[in-house]
């Protein structure tokens, strides 16, 4: 009994642990997340040299515009969640007034990155419409022990801190989390590869029903792009066609090459009729054993030979007839 209440109670531990990733993120001013903060004792402060020994959770901030949500995004926020035993990752996500302003148009709007953070299964709250300049009140407010960003100098983009770190005063008082970058992927990557692809890109919205309007395409190139779809499209055609009769021709190809050997062959019918022309024309043209000067002169030889043989029979004749006469007398 005692262990069935064990295994019981295993079970729904599993399942308290299961539920969070049921779920998106709740934002900061979601009552889950305020009373989470609220039961925080930030009376114990955290640092990064004092991070390893915290006996509460370590409320770790990271913070970024995440347009295009992409893999580089998902490592950067793996690394804060995972960079001690029990952290609770906050995640702030600049508005599109800050972004526009100090790094340039967004592709996503600020709901859409806001949505795209809190479905990352390594995120445990969202704060929307983050400060780009992290200071001492903001980490108190939201009781933040370490902010979590990579290393690089991060400016501010005006005029008179363009090459200041605005990470610099966190550096300093020991808080700062480094993470580390993943190479190759960005989302200025991203927005390369559909620039060096526009026309590709542009040819496929219009193919799937998307408006040279809401692409803010001309109307001259619009056309294009449509004829160019309509040439692939033949083209395409033109492929499976070819595609079919190359099969069609392997599949005949036996019996064409049996066919042409059975014709044209040493042993084929055509050569067979060649040789019995030939001969027949052959014996046609030869003249006849029968008509040959060997044949006269052997049917000649043969005559006097039986001439001879007469003229010698009757000569003998007579004397042998008077013989048995005398005999006789």
């Amino acid at each position: 009994m005692v262990a069935s209440r064990t295994s019981v109670a295993e079970n729904s531990r599993k399942v308290e642990l299961r539920l969070p990733y049921s779920q998106p993120a709740p934002f900061s001013d979601d009552p889950i997340a305020v009373m989470t903060r609220n039961e925080c004792d930030y009376t114990q402060r955290i640092t990064l040299d004092t991070a390893a020994k915290a006996t509460r959770p370590i409320r770790v901030y990271a913070d970024g515009i995440y347009d295009l949500f992409h893999q580089g995004h998902a490592r950067q926020l793996m690394q804060a969640k995972n960079a001690f035993p029990n952290v609770y990752l906050i995640v702030g996500v600049c508005s599109d007034t800050l972004t526009n302003r100090y790094k340039g148009k967004t592709v996503m709007n600020e709901n859409e990155r806001y949505e795209a953070v809190r479905h990352c299964r390594y995120v445990d709250e969202v704060l929307r419409d983050a400060p780009w300049v992290i200071t001492e009140d903001f980490l108190v407010k939201n009781k933040i022990d370490l902010v979590a960003h990579d290393e690089l100098p991060y400016g501010c983009a005006d005029e008179q801190s363009v090459n200041d770190d605005i990470y610099k005063d966190i550096k300093a008082k020991g808080k700062f989390l480094a993470t580390q970058r993943t190479d190759g992927v960005s989302t200025s990557d991203l927005v390369a590869r559909i620039v060096k692809d526009y026309d590709v890109y542009v040819r496929r919205n219009l193919a799937r029903g998307y408006t040279a309007k809401e692409m803010n395409v001309s109307f001259l190139n619009e056309k294009k792009f449509l004829l160019q779809n309509k040439l692939d499209e033949l083209k395409d055609k033109y492929e499976e066609k070819k595609h079919g009769l190359i099969q069609r021709w392997e599949e005949r190809s036996r019996d064409f090459i049996a066919n042409f050997l059975d014709l044209f062959g040493r042993d084929g019918r055509l050569n067979n009729f060649w040789n019995q022309s030939k001969g027949r024309l052959q014996r046609a043209l030869s003249p006849s054993p029968l008509s040959s000067p060997r044949s006269n002169e052997n049917n000649e030889n043969n005559g006097e030979s039986a001439y001879e043989d007469h003229r010698s029979y009757s000569s003998i004749s007579p004397t042998s007839d008077s013989g048995d006469d005398d005999s006789d007398v």
